[in-house]
């Protein structure tokens, strides 16, 4: 089947959004831009990874210009997206492999997120025959974000992995499942 690719450039909206209550979400990415809308399924630890490692790439970009470059440090707050999901909701696919890299040329971040590969009958050389044929490759959606729209995006997609999470008794802060070391409980470990 041939390969689909979900483009956007600056899209409207690209956002991280969950559906369900804590302990039961499904997590999507979901982008947005005249009236088209796309949005695959990931798993909440991608969506961090995905946005710890975009503020990454931002504050790289950032320190190699020498500050020249249109990022903004922190999110703009004006340009924080806190609705929900547009619908309808269609899952276009899971997503297994993630890319991201920052176009100096055009000045912006691209994000891409390709579907699983389900291994064939053929075994581990079918599968890397796949990502050799780019037109029946996996799905992918890929967007082009400027410096301002990714920070937004990172920071919207942080707060909605946090906002599962109990709050540490002492700090109020979200519990990491990894443990949390309390910075108002003299190293209290939780």
């Amino acid at each position: 089947m041939p390969r689909q690719v979900f483009f956007y450039d600056q899209p409207e909206r690209f956002v991280a959004g969950t559906v369900g209550q804590p302990g039961a979400r499904a997590f999507y990415l979901q982008a947005s831009a005249r009236g088209r809308i796309t949005s695959v399924l990931l798993e909440k630890t991608q969506v961090a990874a995905l946005a710890e490692r975009i503020e990454e790439v931002l504050d790289e970009a950032l320190r190699r210009s020498g500050g020249d470059a249109a990022i903004p440090a922190a999110a703009p707050v004006d340009l924080l997206d806190t609705a929900p999901l547009d619908l309808p909701l269609e899952q276009e696919f899971r997503v297994g492999t993630m890319a991201l890299a920052w176009d100096s040329v055009d000045a912006c971040l691209v994000v891409e997120a390709q579907a699983v590969v389900e291994e064939e009958e053929e075994g581990e050389e079918a599968a890397e025959a796949v990502f050799e044929d780019d037109e029946n490759g996996p799905d992918m959606l890929r967007v082009r974000l400027s410096g301002a729209m990714a920070r937004v995006f990172a920071k919207r997609a942080l707060d909605l992995v946090a906002a599962g999470r109990k709050p540490c008794p002492f700090c109020n802060l979200p519990l990491d499942p990894e443990g949390h070391l309390c910075p108002r409980a003299n190293g209290y470990r939780r």
